[in-house]
């Protein structure tokens, strides 16, 4: 019997496993949908296709995560629990640089550069951006494919700690599959991490330097460019402080072992998880206009087809 603590975690990550399909599969279908009616895509929407498309998979392997650790029989999806894990390790990488080639791509479109090298960037960008995408691919592969070959010791103990063992594998407090594990998942998420806080950086500063400029010039009018800065900066610092909760989160669920008794550091490390991928899909659509404006025609989609619903059931 599961604890309280980690029944209650598992319902409210199910809630974000459903808010981030629904959130990822409207970014994908939006951008998809646009990409075939004008037979041409942008850099910014092929990235969010291939954003929302890793995230939509790095839901459905969390859900099947959850369900095949705590609910089925894992002596006989051990065999298959590595490829569970390999799939997860490579979605949730991919996932990251895309959210970072994102930003970057952002960057240099809004940022006024005056350096040789960062200007071949910024005219060069959106022919570098399906060769990063890729790039990530096979970066992510790297770093996840290695699971398949980890012993499967490591996939037959819960975060609950409630282990299964047979009679060919034992579980102790933390072995060499554990650190394994551990290795891969942080030189994965590093380097993306590293770029997003240069991203960052860069924009802050562009925009406290821009924002010095203006000051003289304050009365008289005010630049679109400081609200777009500042909406960039907001959703970087929203990605960010996400990114470093779930990546914190994943490190201590991986820790967890067999001797692991805090049920509730392993409840609150579900949540925070699996919150990172649902919860930055929302602000996507948020401050991306065109996804913002199809969001809203769609409510008022639903909201003429269930009032015309009503009134066929009153009449």
């Amino acid at each position: 019997m599961l604890p309280p603590v980690l029944i209650t975690s598992i319902s409210i990550v199910a809630i974000e496993v459903v808010v981030g399909v629904t959130g990822n599969g409207f970014i994908a279908a939006v951008n998809i949908t646009n990409w075939i009616k004008s037979k041409r895509i942008s850099s910014a929407d092929m990235i969010l296709i291939f954003l929302s498309t890793s995230r939509f998979i790095l839901q459905v392997t969390i859900l099947m995560h959850i369900h095949s650790l705590y609910f089925a029989d894992v002596f006989k999806l051990a065999s298959v629990y590595k490829a569970f894990g390999a799939v997860w390790m490579f979605v949730n990488h991919a996932s990251l640089w895309f959210s970072t080639w994102l930003y970057v791509l952002y960057c240099v479109k809004i940022i006024n550069v005056t350096q040789w090298v960062l200007l071949q960037i910024k005219l060069r960008i959106a022919g570098m951006v399906p060769w990063l995408l890729l790039g990530s691919l096979l970066i992510s592969s790297v770093t996840s494919l290695p699971l398949l070959w980890i012993t499967p010791s490591t996939y037959l103990c819960s975060s609950t700690g409630n282990c299964r063992e047979n009679s060919t594998a034992h579980i102790t407090d933390w072995d060499s599959s554990h650190l394994y594990l551990l290795l891969l998942y942080f030189v994965g998420c590093f380097f993306p991490l590293v770029l997003s806080v240069v991203t960052s950086a860069l924009l802050i500063t562009s925009l406290w330097k821009h924002t010095k400029k203006m000051k003289c010039y304050v009365a008289t009018f005010r630049d679109p460019l400081i609200d777009v800065h500042l909406i960039a900066i907001k959703s970087i610092i929203s990605f960010l402080i996400l990114y470093l909760s779930s990546f914190v989160a994943q490190i201590l669920l991986i820790m967890s072992t067999s001797q692991s008794k805090d049920a509730v550091k392993v409840a609150v490390s579900l949540v925070v998880a699996g919150a990172y991928p649902s919860i930055h899909s929302i602000i996507l659509i948020r401050v991306n206009s065109k996804l913002k404006l199809a969001f809203k025609m769609l409510c008022q989609h639903l909201k003429c087809h269930l009032e015309n619903t009503m009134v066929c059931l009153v009449l």
